[in-house]
């Protein structure tokens, strides 16, 4: 066992669950296949990552996806809950620096998760910043629970409000690039290639 662990968090590709802010605009129909080719970047991103990794999905594992390695099903009233278990149970069986990242990011690579590795061997929390307020990354040496405790989930606020918390609290944390996900259509238009996918 490493003592490196990356969790993925992905939700179940079903048509009208994923992208529903994406779909508003497009349809179900291709929001579901953004999102398919999105969940397809990521595992082949993380396939090739030396470390230890758990596949957390939404509803029911998904036995082709990331064949070697574990897979469960996110355990939790709301993402801050999901999260938070998931962690735990991470630290709980011995790992010692802990990334979690979703599996919507066009331009994940295998760097920028290496960059939230790195991160952690000075600080206790790691941050990937999205461009929408939120975060892509979120990472622990130390594992601090008030970062997914009475949060405001997809604000634009939510990354400014959990870091000032821990500021306050005088917890170390790193912030590594910012990248943008694509939840909406005027995401998707900044990548022609996952566009082609509905033209």
């Amino acid at each position: 066992m490493s003592k490196k662990l990356l969790i993925i968090f992905v939700k179940n590709i079903k048509l009208g669950n994923v992208k529903t802010r994406l779909a508003k605009t497009v349809g179900n129909e291709n929001a579901f296949k953004v999102y398919k080719a999105l969940v397809e970047v990521t595992e082949k991103v993380t396939s090739s990552i030396k470390v230890d990794k758990r596949i957390y999905f939404s509803d029911a594992v998904i036995d082709e996806k990331w064949p070697k390695d574990y897979k469960t099903v996110q355990k939790g009233e709301d993402l801050g809950q999901r999260m938070s278990n998931a962690f735990k149970d991470g630290f709980n069986d011995g790992y010692k620096n802990i990334v979690l990242i979703g599996s919507d990011l066009p331009n994940i690579s295998e760097d920028i998760i290496n960059n939230g590795f790195n991160a952690l061997k000075n600080n206790d929390v790691v941050f990937g910043p999205a461009e929408d307020g939120g975060y892509y990354l979120v990472g622990f040496s130390k594992f601090h629970n008030c970062v997914f405790e009475n949060k405001a989930w997809s604000t634009s606020n939510l990354l400014k409000d959990t870091l000032t918390e821990l500021e306050q609290k005088k917890i170390e944390v790193s912030l590594i690039e910012t990248l943008n996900d694509i939840d909406t259509f005027e995401d998707l238009q900044a990548y022609p290639k996952f566009l082609k996918l509905i033209t």
